[in-house]
């Protein structure tokens, strides 16, 4: 689908319909837009068969042939349009005490789309993995709000934090943190059995190119292998949002690509929500949003009008 064509919902007040794609018909709705043009959309479901998606659906719909926009549509319907999936709104974030304390962030605003890939940049000390730790809701604020999906974090109890942790939130770290004596796909099943919906796990052993090693320790896997590993465990639970603190940090030029094209992957396959922090400025230019901070505060907050693809950089 041409996203930039999609301006035609906007025009007609329509925010979700049927499409024909690879001969499925698919039910979606359309986010806000991220850039000028640009618009996410969210797949709901394939179903076989038109009948299945009217049923999904379950409201009225309106036809309207959508050719000459480069669009096979078959009907669309009335809806109301989703909000943001992340809203960062004043946080603040201190350590330490009287003359000791250390002010890590001051107080931001930041809203990241379902299904955007966001890359927060900046030197050491500017508050990057911070702020990471508080979206994860391993750290809490000082002030501020996160709201992810509609709830809000510091309403939660530690129970239901942890629950939320368990089930939206997968997590990929600089260092692999394997659990040593499990295999490969152990290791990966024990994200599966954190989750209500995990993906299936030799299809994504296949989409990682690890199949063949599946049977082998962490001890036995190359750095970009067991990256691979760490990322499968983080993903199969089919997260709604992916924190990645710094995943290449650790691994030579060809295998950081490597990774970098497995996250692109991921993204577009899965359409998880992907929050990224790096010191390399190279890699903002594959992410749909760069966010880049300075002692705290963000600096500048864009959308990428020209993404490369993962392949394409160089540093």
């Amino acid at each position: 689908v041409a996203l930039n064509s999609l301006r035609l919902f906007e025009e007609l007040h329509l925010t979700g319909g049927v499409l024909r794609i690879d001969g499925k018909v698919v039910a979606f709705t359309i986010g806000e837009p991220i850039c000028e043009d640009t618009y996410v959309v969210h797949i709901e479901k394939a179903y076989a068969d038109v009948q299945g998606a009217y049923t999904m659906i379950n409201q009225q719909f309106v036809e309207h042939e959508c050719m000459k926009y480069n669009i096979t549509m078959i009907r669309v319907t009335k809806g109301r349009s989703r909000g943001m999936f992340l809203e960062i709104k004043g946080i603040k974030k201190s350590f330490g005490t009287g003359d000791s304390r250390v002010n890590v962030l001051k107080g931001f605003d930041l809203e990241i789309e379902r299904g955007e890939f966001c890359v927060l940049l900046g030197p050491s000390g500017s508050g990057k993995s911070t702020l990471l730790n508080i979206i994860g809701g391993i750290d809490g604020a000082d002030e501020g709000s996160i709201t992810i999906d509609g709830e809000q974090l510091e309403d939660m109890t530690e129970k239901k934090l942890s629950l939320y942790r368990r089930k939206h939130l997968g997590y990929i770290f600089q260092m692999y943190n394997l659990i040593p004596n499990l295999t490969v796909r152990e290791n990966i099943e024990v994200g599966a059995y954190l989750s209500d919906k995990p993906l299936d796990v030799d299809e994504l052993l296949h989409t990682l190119g690890i199949y063949e090693h599946q049977r082998k320790l962490p001890n036995q896997l190359s750095g970009g292998q067991q990256q691979r590993t760490a990322i499968g465990r983080a993903i199969v639970k089919n997260p709604d949002i992916l924190l990645c603190d710094e995943p290449t940090g650790a691994l030579d030029y060809n295998t950081s690509k490597e990774i970098l094209k497995l996250i692109e992957t991921v993204n577009q396959k899965y359409g998880n929500t992907i929050v990224m922090v790096t010191h390399n400025d190279a890699i903002k230019d594959m992410a749909d949003r760069v966010v880049k901070l300075r002692d705290g505060m963000i600096r500048k907050n864009y959308c990428n009008e020209h993404k490369l693809s993962a392949s394409e950089l160089e540093w």
